[in-house]
């Protein structure tokens, strides 16, 4: 005598066998199917220690479902009670199968990257379908179209393997960078899950598995060799036929239709006047004999023959037939399968295997009942056991286990308590996204983030980080990746958001910039303007939302006069690169400005020239701002100011020094005086600057980007006076800025030329 353990880890003993005792019950909607057995130590061969069979007294399941959930658990209770005296061990474990009832699939591909070859492992291929399976519940609750209606993963089964993105049957011991899989997944809804838990609790068990009735009948209707055909398995219950499909070596679909043996039942009911429990024994003893007797409801005495009662449930069998050839149809791409395995009491009515036949338009030989055919590799312990269709789908279940665990656990998220699917991997993440918990309360939450744009192109400044969630489990500190089990205990405080984006103009990186240029042979930086809306602003300027920024790579001569604090006069005349421009004129990286400032005509009518802080080359008057140009009214005060001066240190008409002395003076002086040193009046006529003889004409011959050039017509030249010489467009923009060299380096615009010099002249790009 040897011993082994059932699900929970109990012992048991009996007739000789061992292994992981399995308990399997098939809530059907007839009857209740109760199972216990193992695999032996190879696998190979599953041994039925015990199986018993319990009907329901009333219809308290219709179509898969269960409507009185305490019937259901006083019937299960029974069962159980009859197995554990025949097992002689108590069951608290067991695996459970869901009808097909408002069934619906996802089929989904995952993959996982492993970066290098590496050898695939069990675990590998269970961490590839546990993330199969979460892919398909994300992709169905984005497809679902009830709302009100909460679903659960019931079931799974892999199409295909992949190895490095090509098929393979068994990917375990093969080296891979990249392992793959095809699936398909099945949901059912809440209320058939939760009927199905809670009838099981009533009973005293604990779910330890739970799969679907397709899946579970086709691990013992279609063995893997023979998945390989496209072969469709029918499970014609009570309530439902469910129905699953076979195609290179994988189930690749599964299906349902709402009438099964009830609906023959009910017929017969009608048509004989009886109670539906006498209607059900007609049908069955239809199988086995020719004339059946009854009492109808009346009390009467009445037979009715075998093809009498064909002849009733034909149209119904007609019906049946025809809903589950479109059905499997439609699982499989449109057309007919190879084959039809037939399984569970409904479908072994005759008539019905060759109806279905009809409707595929297959040979009949190709649609049949299983039962003991399939069952090659199960023994049963009892003696009289007999091998039918009935028993594929109980045995299934509890060959499921063996395949796949899926149960589910109950954990209180905020004092909610939640329903989990259980993979074996669950997080406090999945408590709170079946409890609805919204996804910001987990993480830490940015404030409002900043969207405006810089020159036309989108930027974002993202918010500050709020504060974390504070999660417990248990009462635990813990974070969202906390492994959670049965029963915990999770609580959360939501995360905070931070504060609100903010930026303030100078803060930009292309802001810190400038825009050289040189003004009157000064070189003059200019901080970079911005306009936000069409609207200059300064750096201290807030950003707001939505905001559209230029920064412009220019300034106008008058936003360089007023940068520089010079006041405008309209006497003032421009020139930017030595060419005549306007108050508006745009000024670019290392463009040169120069303004002189012609004054009232004075005797001659001389223009005198000068730099910032200078007055068209003249004096600037006691107590005057050097750094601005003069308005009309204070050039017109410093004139009559200046004139009294003079006539002082002069005749009365000015003859020794006087007024009309002054162009002649300025003219041949020679130099710039620097700003705020200009020399007072007095000084001009003290004999400082002596005049000197007029040059004459000289010619003068340099080379420009190369080329010989030869200027002519004065007695002196500067940098500038090549442009009167050269094809070079300075009223347009062609580039970022002018480029001017004399002799390899910087070349100032007023510098004094000689015989050779090297001139290059360009547009930066």
């Amino acid at each position: 005598m040897t011993e082994g353990q059932n699900l929970s880890g109990q012992k048991f003993s009996g007739q000789k066998h061992s292994g992981q005792m399995v308990f399997g019950l098939d809530i059907g909607t007839r009857s209740i199917v109760g199972t216990v057995g193992y695999k032996d130590m190879s696998g190979d061969r599953f041994y039925v220690v015990a199986q018993r069979v319990k009907e329901h007294e009333t219809r308290a399941m219709l179509d898969g479902q269960i409507h009185d959930i305490h019937k259901v658990a006083v019937t299960i209770r029974q069962v159980k009670e009859e197995l554990e005296a025949a097992v002689g061990i108590p069951l608290t474990d067991v695996c459970i199968a869901a009808a097909g009832r408002v069934l619906r699939t996802v089929n989904v591909s995952v993959e996982n990257e492993y970066g290098s070859d590496r050898e695939i492992t069990q675990e590998d291929i269970y961490e590839l379908t546990t993330m199969g399976v979460e892919r398909a519940y994300e992709q169905f609750q984005t497809q679902d179209s009830d709302a009100d209606m909460k679903f659960y993963c019931v079931g799974y089964s892999v199409v295909h393997y992949y190895i490095n993105r090509y098929p393979m049957s068994n990917p375990e011991g093969h080296k891979a960078r990249v392992m793959g899989a095809d699936m398909i997944a099945t949901f059912l809804p809440d209320d058939v899950v939760d009927g199905l838990y809670k009838a099981v609790e009533l009973a005293g068990l604990h779910v330890a598995n739970m799969t679907l009735e397709p899946i579970a009948a086709i691990q013992v209707a279609i063995p893997e060799m023979y998945r390989m055909l496209n072969i469709a398995l029918v499970d014609v219950g009570a309530g439902t036929s469910d129905i699953s499909i076979t195609k290179d070596g994988s189930v690749t679909a599964f299906g349902m239709i709402p009438i099964a043996g009830d609906a023959l039942t009910e017929t017969i009911a009608q048509h004989c006047l009886v109670d539906f429990g006498t209607a059900e024994k007609i049908k069955r003893e239809a199988a086995v004999s020719g004339e059946i007797a009854y009492k109808d409801i009346m009390g009467l005495s009445q037979t009715i023959s075998k093809e009498e009662l064909l002849e009733v449930v034909d149209p119904v069998i007609q019906s049946m037939a025809v809903q589950v050839s479109d059905k499997i149809k439609e699982l499989n791409g449109g057309k007919a399968v190879s084959a039809v395995f037939v399984v569970g009491g409904g479908g072994k009515l005759e008539g019905y295997t060759d109806r279905l036949a009809q409707e595929l338009g297959i040979q009949k030989e190709r649609v049949a009942v299983r039962g003991e055919e399939v069952m090659q590799s199960v023994e049963f312990l009892e003696d009289n056991v007999v091998k039918d269709s009935l028993l594929v789908t109980p045995i299934g279940i509890c060959l499921s286990y063996y395949e796949q665990s899926n149960n589910f656990i109950f954990a209180f998220f905020n004092e909610q308590r939640v329903k989990l699917f259980d993979n074996s991997m669950l997080a406090v993440v999945d408590a709170a996204m079946q409890a609805e918990f919204p996804n910001e309360g987990l993480f830490p939450r940015r404030g409002k983030e900043l969207n405006f744009t810089v020159n036309g192109k989108a930027r974002i400044v993202r918010g500050q980080l709020g504060e974390t969630a504070q999660i417990h489990v248990n009462g635990r500190e813990a974070d969202i990746h906390t492994p959670i089990h049965n029963g915990d205990k999770i609580e959360v405080t939501p995360s905070t958001a931070g504060e609100a984006a903010a930026m303030e103009l100078g803060d930009l990186p292309e802001f810190g910039s400038v825009i050289s240029v040189t003004v009157n042979e000064k070189r003059v930086d200019l901080p970079k303007f911005a306009s936000v809306n069409g609207q200059l602003q300064s750096r201290y300027y807030d950003i707001k939302e939505n905001d559209a920024i230029e920064l412009l790579n220019y300034y106008t001569v008058r936003q360089i006069a007023d940068f520089m604090d010079v006041l405008v006069d309209k006497n003032l005349h421009v020139y930017v690169n030595n060419k005549q421009a306007k108050m508006d004129t745009y000024v670019y990286e290392n463009f040169s400005v120069e303004w002189t400032m012609k004054p009232p005509e004075l005797s001659g009518g001389y223009a005198l020239g000068g730099t910032p802080g200078s007055t068209a080359g003249g004096s600037i008057p006691p107590g005057q701002d050097t750094d601005a140009l003069r308005t009309d009214e204070d050039i017109g005060e410093w004139d009559s100011y200046a004139e009294d001066d003079w006539k002082e240190d002069g005749d009365e008409n000015g003859s020794e020094g006087g007024l009309d002395s002054l162009p002649e003076m300025a003219a041949v002086s020679g130099e710039q005086p620097e700003i705020g040193l200009i020399p007072e009046p007095a000084d001009i006529f003290s004999g400082q600057a002596a005049a000197e003889p007029p040059k004459p004409p000289m010619a003068l011959a340099v080379i420009v980007n190369g080329k010989p050039i030869a200027m002519t017509g004065k007695p002196s030249y500067v940098f500038v006076d090549v442009f009167d010489y050269i094809d070079f467009d300075l009223s347009k923009l062609h580039g970022s800025s002018v480029v001017t060299l004399l002799n390899g380096r910087q070349a100032q615009y007023m510098e004094t030329l000689s015989n050779g010099d090297k001139i290059e002249i360009y547009w930066k790009k």
